[in-house]
């Protein structure tokens, strides 16, 4: 997929989320394989931009190209001056925000609101592209609620106004993230418009990913909570697409290197208090599920400064990784080293190798946690 003069290869991004997709996380991600990734939502009310907030979301130093910062807002001329000022704050691309489904956005009539108003859609898109040399391009739902789905008349208005890639998600704001997403309304889109189409919702899984890609025709996939604790899945996913092999999920070893570098980045990114409070959310993304998790994620929550939340990170996976090697060395009930070993470490409580991968399972993901939240 080509965005402008930016080849995104592979055809991965990585969802903007707020509170989620910061510095850090990008440049994980990216390291994984992720051929895009969008900023957190910044909004373009020009009152804000000199807070500690923003400064951080239009911090790029060090982030690999092509940098793409999403904008937010109601306004079309606060839209093109936030597009101009994040320009000059090292984006390469701009994406415009009318996806959102909270509550304090729409009620601005930003993000997903705007679907309502498709008049004023062609004037935001207009005075941005004008604004800017960058390539712009749009995020949105399939339309505000489901029967009001207009998601092909903003794709054409969109594509009339020089957007130059579209990403779907396939529900409508009343849907927020609540049942499956929906993919015909992205296939229809798709065979609409000559812009490129990125379909978005639910990819949570390599065969996920090939399903979404065969029901939409899209020319790329935006991944957002299914990498929560899993930044690896743009690696999985790539190479499934790529050879249709499926990826082993990292052992301990490798899971353990991820989460102290992402810890360590963070704190090292925020500072203190934030980087702390930061951390939590995401190690707690990383343990859900695994055998004896729920101990880290307590001392972590726990931990006042960076110095013993990294300590606590550290003992854990010191751990983890001793378990996994003294399973290697434990005869199965067959003779060998196999599924039995690591069940006698302690390593897995689900009769199986113990996996990585912690959000695999639907009903793991059925109950929402306070730090998800």
């Amino acid at each position: 997929m080509r965005i402008g003069p930016h080849d995104i290869s592979p055809a991965l991004v990585v969802a903007p989320m707020a509170g989620v997709t910061d510095r850090p996380f990008r440049a994980l991600c990216r390291q994984f394989g992720a051929g895009m990734a969008v900023s957190e939502m910044v909004s373009a009310d020009p009152r804000l931009r000199a807070s500690a907030k923003t400064r951080q979301r239009t911090d790029h130093e060090g982030e690999p190209g092509p940098v793409v910062a999403q904008i937010a807002g109601a306004q079309p001329q606060w839209l093109a001056d936030a597009a101009r000022f994040n320009v000059k704050r090292g984006a390469q691309i701009i994406d415009i925000n009318m996806g959102c489904p909270a509550k304090k956005v729409c009620n601005l009539a930003a993000g997903s609101a705007l679907l309502r108003d498709e008049a004023l859609v062609a004037r935001i898109l207009e005075a941005v592209v004008a604004a800017v040399d960058v390539p712009v391009t749009l995020k949105i739902r399939t339309g505000w609620d489901r029967s009001t789905r207009n998601a092909l008349t903003v794709a054409r208005i969109a594509q009339d106004c020089g957007i130059q890639a579209l990403t779907i998600h396939g529900r409508t704001r009343a849907d927020a993230f609540d049942g499956e997403a929906e993919y015909d309304t992205i296939a229809a889109v798709k065979a609409a418009v000559r812009i490129p189409v990125i379909a978005n919702g639910d990819i949570t899984d390599a065969r996920r990913a090939r399903a979404v890609l065969a029901a939409t025709g899209a020319d790329a996939l935006m991944i957002g909570r299914g990498a929560f604790g899993r930044p690896w899945l743009f690696r999985e996913i790539a190479h499934f697409l790529a050879t249709g092999e499926l990826l082993p999920p990292p052992d301990a070893a490798q899971w353990s290197t991820v989460v102290v570098e992402h810890v360590r980045a963070m704190h090292a990114f925020y500072g203190e208090p934030t980087g702390v409070r930061v951390a939590r959310k995401h190690v707690g993304w990383y343990v859900h599920g695994i055998a004896g998790g729920e101990q880290l994620r307590e001392q972590v929550n726990a931990a006042q400064c960076a110095a013993s939340q990294m300590a606590a990170v550290e003992a854990w996976c010191a751990l983890l990784r001793a378990k996994a090697a003294a399973a290697r060395t434990i005869p199965d009930a067959g003779g060998g080293n196999g599924p039995d070993a690591a069940i006698g470490a302690g390593l897995c409580a689900t009769g199986a190798r113990p996996v990585y991968n912690n959000h695999g399972m639907a009903a793991r993901r059925a109950r929402t946690r306070a730090e998800e939240t």
